[in-house]
């Protein structure tokens, strides 16, 4: 790929129904429903809003045989009221209810993690599954989840980047034997570094192996309001800026239709830069774009020298007295203000771009620097001419996020008419969040909903946060269900998982330590388990 010129990674064509994805298809928008799939009338209605918002695939979950069936009726349904758009089976350990699907829908969702306990026994499910499939003409997506491989694959690997790509290569090598090619991937995880390296192992894997399968990106429980946003902008925006996605999907903890505005304005803005003003600058010698190692710097005062990254205002570089902080940009970084930059310890740049793929030309301006071993500590800048805030705080998420991830940047800073100061640095803060780098509030880890969560998911989580929001850098999870809450929130510090009908399980780490609670009391339990713990805080 190129590292500074945007152009997108070219797939191959996958059909689902009547549309196409991949290849020079536009990258095509979904969400999932979170009503259950027996519920038909429910079901239509909430099919029928998120196309009315955007969306062109629809999925449901399908946990056994009557759900899968029963997606049959939904689509015929809506078929019989004008929508056409494919619908799309979600499932989990259930093999028959793959089987099912495949004769109802027009796509299937499997994760290889509840098929391949062993290698014999994959094939053995696998094959009769896609063997079905291109007699009926059904796509299937491979979706691995970070926290649900198989005990194999964690016993070999653990639960790692390199793992979720073996476990998706592994089928894809099943497929490439049955000649099927119907096949769409995703690699998602709630921690946007371990989803952004593993998609780029995967798409770097992929290559060297000759095949070139589209890509369905998101950011697993990405949470909701404002940094569900920016959590799923800055993973999702990563892959995008580097060429990488096919299809996207937005997980926020709302009504699905609330989903499909933010995945559509994410996609616009990043297709901004299509046929941009080309960037002519090269990788800096032995940069591995895999690896999204830290970049080296000094340190100046509190900034760079491996700290956490800072927020600035313009007010704010008082801050630092013995400072002097230097604008910078791609054009103006000739040898002699690299070397001003290199010689004058106490110097911070401050870059910047006005490119219309700003990302690549900062990328560009940071290898320059890398080649020439300049370790200034670096300031990312960015202004925004915005109306609407939600399109601000996706846009800045996915810019700084893109750069952040590669490793890049000991600082941040943001111009925009349409923020105060206060909220411009709480959406930085959010952004940095998000990328793992400084923690300055609780992070929750809270599912969308699915037709498996069995209780009201929204109330939930707008009580657990009233009852935990002080705790700062603690992580909780908010999960619908058992089937990916476990897993999807292993490095979460506690847990809230649906275990049934009004019943919930409350874990300490990975550990269930109390199970079946009535979910009345459930919040002020986790509370209590907190406080037992030694994480409490008043």
């Amino acid at each position: 790929m190129d590292l500074f010129n945007y152009s997108r990674r070219l797939s191959s064509v996958v059909h689902v129904g009547n549309t196409p994805l991949g290849e020079t298809n536009p990258i095509r928008l979904q969400s999932m429903a979170n009503v259950s799939t027996m519920n038909t009338e429910a079901a239509i209605a909430q099919a029928m809003k998120m196309i009315e918002a955007g969306a062109e695939y629809v999925r449901f979950a399908a946990q056994g045989e009557r759900e899968a069936r029963n997606l049959g009726r939904i689509r015929r349904a809506l078929q019989e009221k004008g929508y056409a758009t494919p619908l799309v089976a979600d499932i989990h350990f259930n093999a028959a209810a793959a089987n099912v699907a495949a004769q109802e829908v027009e796509k299937v969702r499997i994760n290889p993690g509840n098929y391949a306990a062993t290698p014999e026994l994959a094939r053995r499910r696998f094959i009769p599954f896609l063997r079905l499939c291109k007699e009926r003409q059904t796509a299937i997506r491979i979706g691995v989840n970070h926290g649900s491989l198989s005990e194999r694959m964690m016993n070999r690997y653990g639960d790692t980047p390199e793992g979720m790509v073996a476990s998706c290569m592994e089928f894809l090598e099943i497929c490439g034997e049955e000649n099927f090619t119907d096949v769409v991937i995703s690699i998602k995880a709630s921690h946007t570094v371990v989803m952004v390296k593993t998609v780029r192992l995967l798409v770097s894997e992929m290559e060297r192996n000759g095949i070139r399968f589209p890509l369905h990106l998101g950011v697993t429980e990405a949470g909701d309001g404002e940094d569900g946003r920016i959590k799923s902008a800055v993973g999702i925006g990563a892959l995008l800026a580097d060429g990488i996605g096919d299809t996207i999907r937005v997980s926020l903890s709302e009504a699905p239709e609330k989903e499909l505005p933010v995945a559509g304005a994410l996609v616009n803005y990043i297709r901004e830069r299509e046929k941009h003003t080309p960037i002519v600058a090269l990788p800096a010698p032995g940069y591995n774009h895999l690896a999204m190692e830290r970049r080296l710097s000094r340190k100046v005062e509190e900034i760079g020298g491996g700290r956490p990254p800072v927020v600035l205002s313009a007010d704010a570089l008082e801050r630092y007295p013995s400072a002097r902080f230097v604008p910078i940009s791609f054009n103006t970084l000739t040898e002699e203000t690299i070397r001003m930059l290199s010689e004058n310890k106490s110097t911070v740049a401050i870059l910047s771009s006005s490119h219309r793929n700003a990302v690549g030309e900062m990328r560009a301006a940071i290898h320059c620097l890398i080649a020439a071993g300049c370790d200034v500590p670096l300031i990312l800048r960015r202004d925004y001419r915005e109306d609407h805030p939600e399109s601000l705080v996706l846009k800045a998420a996915a810019d700084f996020g893109a750069i952040l991830l590669d490793g890049f940047g000991d600082g941040l800073m943001m111009h925009t008419e349409r923020m105060t100061t206060a909220d411009t640095e709480q959406v930085l803060l959010g952004i940095l969040q998000a990328t793992r780098l400084r923690i300055t509030r609780t992070e929750y880890i809270s599912c969308p909903g699915c037709g498996r969560t069995l209780y009201d998911l929204q109330t939930t989580i707008a009580r657990v946060k009233s009852a935990t929001s002080h705790l700062t850098g603690l992580k909780i999870g908010i999960m619908g269900c058992i089937v990916n809450g476990p897993g999807e929130m292993a490095d979460a510090d506690y847990g809230y998982v649906g275990a049934g009908q009004g019943k919930i399980n409350l874990y300490k780490g990975k550990q269930c330590l109390m199970k079946g609670l009535p979910e009345a009391g459930a919040v002020e339990s986790l509370v209590q388990l907190i406080k037992e713990n030694g994480d409490w805080k008043d």
